[in-house]
């Protein structure tokens, strides 16, 4: 069943310092600046809603959304740089339910944390939503040049944290690794239509229980 990670923030566990650094944030920019950002998105939001991620050109999101084409390549590289600024309100809604939000996916109480084993099979369940919401936007973003899902920012958390809830094993940075990779959103595309999304989701749970236990 899909994970809620909305709900009030608690008086809980202080998170690790080094999440808190890498989590994402909203950009600062002047407010002609973040009006003109928001059309841009809502453009393309409805643009790949209606038509497919693949189909939608840089082109036709300059003109939905009434701005220079130069402008959009500017602000935004491409259009997989489009995918991940689109991206960014959902991932941080996910880390800050990490950091702060109730367990089992949140820390909980301070002093009363819930078992790292549940805190990670809530994160596989809780991403593994976000991604079939978001399939072909986190590919885009994930597949636009070799390695680039390496190099986004969120996967940097996603990695650390599952990385810090397995922190009892011999190499957990390898170890979280080996998690993420089938969460990949080209991995998960390609399956979905052969193994179905609850025999992926509990494929998916019992490598984080063989991994935490």
């Amino acid at each position: 069943m899909p994970q809620d990670v909305s709900g009030p923030q608690s008086a809980s566990a202080t998170p690790a310092p080094e999440l808190l650094e890498l989590r994402s944030s909203p950009p600062r920019e002047r407010a002609d600046a973040a009006r003109n950002r928001a059309a841009v998105l809502e453009a393309a939001a409805v643009l790949f809603r209606e038509r497919g991620v693949e189909a939608v050109s840089m082109d036709a999101v300059a003109a939905a959304a009434g701005v220079g084409k130069g402008t959009l390549f500017r602000r935004f590289g491409d259009k997989a740089g489009l995918a991940v600024a689109l991206l960014d309100q959902q991932e941080r809604a996910l880390q800050e339910a990490i950091l702060f939000g109730p367990p089992p996916l949140g820390p909980g109480p301070a002093g009363a944390p819930p078992p790292a084993c549940d805190r990670l099979r809530a994160f596989v369940s809780a991403y593994l939503d976000y991604l079939l919401a978001h399939l072909d936007l986190v590919r885009l973003s994930e597949t636009a040049a070799p390695g680039a899902r390496y190099r986004i920012g969120a996967y940097r958390f996603w990695h650390r944290h599952v990385a810090l809830l397995l922190a009892g094993r011999e190499d957990p940075a390898a170890d979280a690794h080996t998690l993420l990779a089938p969460l990949a959103a080209e991995h998960v595309r390609g399956v979905r239509a052969e193994v179905g999304e609850e025999r992926l989701r509990a494929a998916l749970l019992a490598l984080a229980d063989a991994l935490a236990g």
